[in-house]
């Protein structure tokens, strides 16, 4: 039982769950800091209110409260943050992968310009090479 949940936690999966985890509390913290230190002030400057959460309360019979301006203001962090993520990282990258991809499909030479071969590639390379070799010397095995 415990060599089995030693091996568990000893995948590198586990790992890379636990570092991501730690990098994206991390992040939360930049991301919260950009929204609440400059959009949200923007936000409410537009309601003309000192905090969008703190207004549009609407008071009920027996003392009840309805606060629209939290989920309103929960509602616009949560898109404010989305598009942090996707415009600062997220798009970024994809494009950086999509250049990548173009100078692989177009064969650029190895060199400073040139795309890193990835493990895939070095491994399709090492295949078809053995598989080469066998070919001219049937006699040897792999």
């Amino acid at each position: 039982m415990l060599k089995g949940f030693r091996d568990f936690i000893m995948r590198g999966n586990v790992i890379d769950l636990a570092v991501a985890f730690v990098v994206g509390v991390a992040f939360t913290a930049v991301v919260t800091a950009i929204v609440e230190g400059i959009f949200n002030p923007l936000i409410a400057t537009l309601f003309n209110a000192e905090s969008l959460a703190k207004s549009m309360v609407v008071e009920l019979p027996g003392g009840a409260k309805l606060s629209f301006g939290l989920v309103l203001a929960a509602i616009i962090t949560f898109l404010l943050v989305a598009a942090v993520v996707y415009f600062v990282f997220v798009m970024p990258i994809n494009k950086m992968k999509e250049t990548q991809e173009r100078r692989r499909k177009a064969g650029l030479p190895a060199g400073a310009d040139a795309v890193p071969a990835t493990e895939l590639d070095l491994l399709t390379e090492i295949r078809d090479l053995l598989a080469s070799r066998q070919s001219e010397d049937p006699r040897q095995t792999p």
